[in-house]
């Protein structure tokens, strides 16, 4: 099966704890350190087997290849996709059952990541993944005080959450290009600035 490991916890003698988003769950998985093992990475898309053989609580991860990408090279774009793929460890650690969905908008974005700038990729596949999981507000309600935002401007919480400039005092983006985000799933009417922006709210948490 193949999946991206969004996370690695090193253990006793570089044994490590991996934890992989497949088409068909969350996997957790042991590997044991060897040479004969190649290098595996958060962030790396790559085919493997579990080994349920053992009586041991976690499965033992085996028959490892790396799928690789070119922009892999690129070390800006490894270290935003690093960055990315934790979120989704962050969100889906508690969940009993996930479905291809994440998959899937990992693997898409992945194949976009050297297409345009990888923050705007991250950013449109939030958008999908709020949507997916019911939690866009396209309403444009404030979070804070309940009232509609019928201003041009409007600013972002964790979570894309809408409020009035006036109740955060934090950066505002125009609502025309937000509305277009949300419902076009494009990036294309944000500036760089906006795209920073909206980055950096991304890190705070899915």
């Amino acid at each position: 099966m193949q999946g991206f490991i969004v996370n690695l916890n090193r253990v006793k003698d570089e044994d490590l704890i991996v934890t992989i988003i497949s088409r068909e769950n969350l996997d957790t998985l042991y590997r044991f350190y060897g040479a004969r093992h190649g290098v595996i990475n958060l962030g790396f898309k790559i085919d493997y087997e579990k080994d349920s053989s053992s009586k041991a609580t976690i499965h033992r991860l085996k028959d490892v290849i790396h799928i690789g990408y070119r922009w892999l090279g690129d070390y800006k774009h490894l270290r935003l996709w690093q960055d990315f793929c934790a979120l989704f460890y962050k969100h889906l650690k508690d969940a009993d059952t996930i479905d291809a969905f994440y998959f899937d908008l990992l693997e898409n974005a992945s194949q976009n990541w050297n297409k345009q700038n990888p923050k705007r990729v991250a950013i449109e596949s939030y958008i999908k993944l709020l949507e997916h999981e019911g939690r866009l507000h396209t309403e444009f309600e404030c979070f804070l005080c309940s009232d509609y935002i019928a201003e041009d401007d409007i600013s972002l919480l964790r979570a894309f959450l809408p409020t009035h400039k006036e109740c955060t005092h934090t950066f505002s983006i125009k609502k025309g290009a937000i509305t277009e985000l949300y419902k076009n799933k494009t990036t294309l009417f944000l500036n760089d600035e906006e795209i920073d922006r909206l980055w950096y709210l991304l890190l705070e948490g899915l």
